[in-house]
């Protein structure tokens, strides 16, 4: 008995101290990340969608999710997944690897747009300052995230949440900068600044 208490002593001394809860020594649960996110995360819709097998139905979420950074880049993703948690993380980086960047005209779009997606039909007009976004449901969610503050649009035809959100991109991938217009004036800076 006294040999084999000699025989653990020195196996404890050489152990790490246990944390008074027990369990796992890198304790992730309690890890936080207080570095602000560049993008701003905001779920649009989720879905239970199944599929039937021989056993009968098999169910998954379907999230639809759109990141921004509130200045000039937007994105949309679509993801399945076990659970919410799953399809939520997963359409977050679908988002984040199809971003687009806006051409802003000050807080608004430089010209209107009408885009065609599917059943879905997106209108979004430029508009004065102090005019808001006037919007609805999806559409408004995917603006929200962007710089734009002042925006007029009208969401036709279909009302599949998809759809719709995959149109507003849509449109907003189409807009042209002021700059490269047609029949836009060239800026002359060189020539300013020799008059001076």
């Amino acid at each position: 008995m006294a040999e084999q208490a000699a025989n653990t002593t020195p196996r404890a001394e050489g152990r790490r101290p246990r944390s008074p809860r027990g369990g796992r020594r890198d304790d992730r649960r309690n890890v936080r990340d207080d570095a602000p996110k560049e993008f701003e995360e905001l779920v649009i819709n989720i879905d239970r969608v199944s599929r039937v097998v021989k056993g009968g139905r098999r169910f998954r979420f379907k999230a639809l999710v759109v990141v921004g950074n509130r200045k000039d880049k937007v994105g949309v993703g679509v993801a399945k997944g076990a659970d919410v948690q799953a399809a939520v993380a997963k359409a977050t980086s679908v988002a984040k690897k199809h971003l687009i960047t806006l051409p802003l005209n000050g807080e608004t779009i430089p010209h209107d747009s009408e885009v065609k997606f599917s059943g879905a039909r997106v209108l979004i007009k430029p508009a004065a300052p102090g005019t808001g976004i006037i919007a609805g449901g999806v559409v408004r969610q995917i603006i929200g995230v962007t710089g734009v503050r002042n925006l007029l649009t009208k969401s036709l035809g279909s009302t599949n949440k998809v759809n719709i959100a995959y149109a507003t991109i849509e449109a907003l991938k189409s807009l042209v900068p002021r700059e490269e217009w047609l029949n836009a004036q060239p800026v002359k800076k060189a020539a300013k600044k020799e008059a001076k």
